[in-house]
């Protein structure tokens, strides 16, 4: 299967008070951290919702602000329009994954419990997004993946979950 892996990094960062992907773990931003963790399990990378140098940027679809869906969404129409299989994404914030992480999530649809937006999406889904995003006002990947019988992994693994300096300073200090 190809696998492209996106790191959804569109957010406000509202909760986290500045440009969470600009901010500094261990002397590299978080977008960098998260874009090496994702590169061993994936085919190639995107960054969705954010233009930077050097790397393919991917908009929301079908417009910015419609958080992790809108993300994915978008996505999942670049993996189907490059000729991928299925998708694996990430938050920004996402500076650690497992080392199974594929094999954890295999076959898709799947997404990690713990934080749902770390998931294996089929490019097959993508219309499925579009219709949550178009025709309902539930952003919830959760939610999304439980209809469409996505599994709920559940791993010993837990990812970090940076929503405000306090958690980044937590992470910092393990």
């Amino acid at each position: 299967m190809k696998t492209l892996g996106a790191v959804l990094a569109g957010g406000r960062s509202s909760r986290f008070g500045s440009d969470k992907a600009e901010a500094l773990l261990e002397g590299q931003s978080l977008l960098d951290h998260a874009l090496a963790a994702l590169r061993p399990h994936v085919d190639a990378v995107v960054i969705v919702g954010r233009a930077t140098p050097d790397q393919p940027m991917i908009a929301d679809w079908p417009a910015p602000d419609l958080g992790p869906m809108g993300g994915i969404a978008g996505a999942l129409r670049h993996a189907e329009q490059e000729g991928f299989d299925q998708l694996l994404c990430i938050s920004v914030d996402c500076v650690r994954l497992p080392a199974d992480l594929r094999a954890l999530l295999e076959p898709a649809p799947a997404y990690l419990a713990s934080q749902p937006v770390i998931g294996l999406w089929p490019v097959s889904a993508r219309h499925a997004f579009e219709k949550q995003l178009t025709e309902s006002d539930d952003r919830s990947v959760r939610r999304f993946g439980n209809g469409i019988g996505a599994r709920a992994v559940m791993s010993d693994f837990v990812p970090p979950n940076i929503n405000s300096i306090a958690d980044l300073d937590r992470l910092t200090g393990l």
